[in-house]
């Protein structure tokens, strides 16, 4: 029996059909970060939808519209997550003139109409109540102004929404775009076709998060390394008092059985050896190195220690893959960021397979300076997760599959 990565890489991509003439419909995802005054201070996702959408221009489709959401609106207008502000970037990267629609269903019969010159950005999805109720009204409109949907939108991937997976149901042609394809051939590499040993490194703040994850990986990796709060509860578990740090007190039990479940499949555990602590995070004035079992009372664990970042450091520049989801700190403040950023650096510098998965991550790589030196930056964090875990992503479930 095929593996379910191996069954999502079948499906058929954008290079599969003929998109000429055709009237063609990109779930994108553009949900980039942007500051207080509504300037995107990281395209690294709108750049990532390119390749798809010059494909289909280049190939003449007769007209291109592309979907997205932005943030997290609850179903209504809301003018801080308006795609607006996406347009004049997007417009400077394809150097082509994008049309916005703010009205999608008012303007439908322009939008189907056919003009090689044509690329439209419809308003945040998010703001019809129907998206995330995956509403088979929304999908049925969607998919009447188009005759091909490519699903590029692989952050978005693991959702059941009306944009991502109830439109197949009202379109003849449902394939992957370039992006969408990239990633799973990357994940395929990693857990299908890896070079061992394999390395996960984890970390982020809930072990709850990730038991699906370490549960579905474990028999497949040789080494589990573990930072971030998320190590809190795994030295919780071995009996260190942790303080003030924040751990989750109903999830020991389950990280004991995580550790029982890694000597069974003979899988080398590395949790901190010695933490940084602080008695504020707000307020960082007090911050000290001490071994893991000492945290000092009224203070928590903040980031891994330097004897941690080379215990780690020395398991990573031993391995032939490595994946990597969740920051070994609270990486956003400059003093406990040291621990992150080091290791994205022994990643970034061994000769492994590496990938990053999650969008902390991701960033902290691009913050440590080290994100040409990864061999892939996943553009999901919750689709990389579930992939991580062996599920079939929803987003690849519902489009059209190569013939056997």
């Amino acid at each position: 029996m095929i593996s379910n990565i191996t069954y999502m890489s079948g499906v058929k991509s954008l290079k599969e059909i003929d998109v000429t003439g055709q009237r063609v419909l990109i779930r994108v995802d553009f949900n980039v970060p942007m500051d207080a005054q509504l300037n995107i201070s990281d395209d690294s996702r709108i750049r990532a939808a390119l390749p798809t959408i010059n494909y289909c221009i280049d190939h003449n489709a007769c007209s291109i519209t592309l979907v997205s959401h932005l943030g997290n609106p609850k179903g209504d207008y809301d003018p801080r997550f308006s795609l607006k502000h996406i347009q004049k970037r997007l417009e400077r990267l394809l150097e082509k003139r994008v049309e916005f629609v703010e009205d999608f269903e008012a303007s439908k019969a322009e939008i189907a109409s056919c003009s090689l010159e044509r690329v439209f950005l419809l308003e945040n999805i998010r703001f019809y109540e129907g998206e995330k109720k995956n509403d088979p009204e929304l999908s049925r409109k969607l998919g009447e102004i188009c005759d091909v949907y490519v699903n590029d939108a692989f952050g978005t991937s693991h959702r059941k929404h009306a944009s991502t997976y109830g439109i197949t149901d009202y379109v003849d042609t449902c394939v992957a775009g370039f992006l969408m394809m990239k990633e799973i051939a990357a994940f395929n590499k990693a857990l299908e076709k890896p070079m061992h040993p394999i390395a996960l490194v984890v970390g982020g703040a809930k072990i709850s998060s990730k038991i699906t994850l370490l549960s579905a990986v474990m028999p497949k990796i040789d080494k589990l390394i573990i930072g971030g709060a998320m190590s809190n509860t795994f030295l919780r578990a071995l009996g260190y008092d942790m303080q003030a740090s924040l751990y989750e007190d109903a999830f020991v039990e389950t990280a004991k059985q995580v550790l029982e479940d890694a000597t069974l499949h003979k899988v080398k555990i590395y949790l901190p050896v010695d933490v940084v602590i602080t008695n504020s995070v707000d307020h960082p004035v007090d911050v000290k190195v001490v071994p893991a079992q000492d945290v000092l009372e009224g203070f928590q664990a903040v980031d891994i220690g330097p004897a941690t970042v080379k215990l780690f450091s020395e398991a990573i520049e031993l391995s032939n893959t490595i994946i990597w989801n969740g920051p070994m700190g609270i990486y956003e403040i400059e003093k406990f960021s040291k621990g992150t950023y080091k290791i994205a650096s022994a990643i970034g510098d061994c000769y492994a397979y590496t990938i990053v998965g999650g969008g902390d991550t991701a960033d902290a790589v691009e913050k440590a300076g080290e994100k040409e030196n990864f061999s892939f930056i996943s553009t999901g964090g919750g689709a990389s997760l579930e992939l991580l875990e062996g599920k079939i992503l929803p987003g690849f479930e519902c489009l059209d599959r190569l013939e056997a």
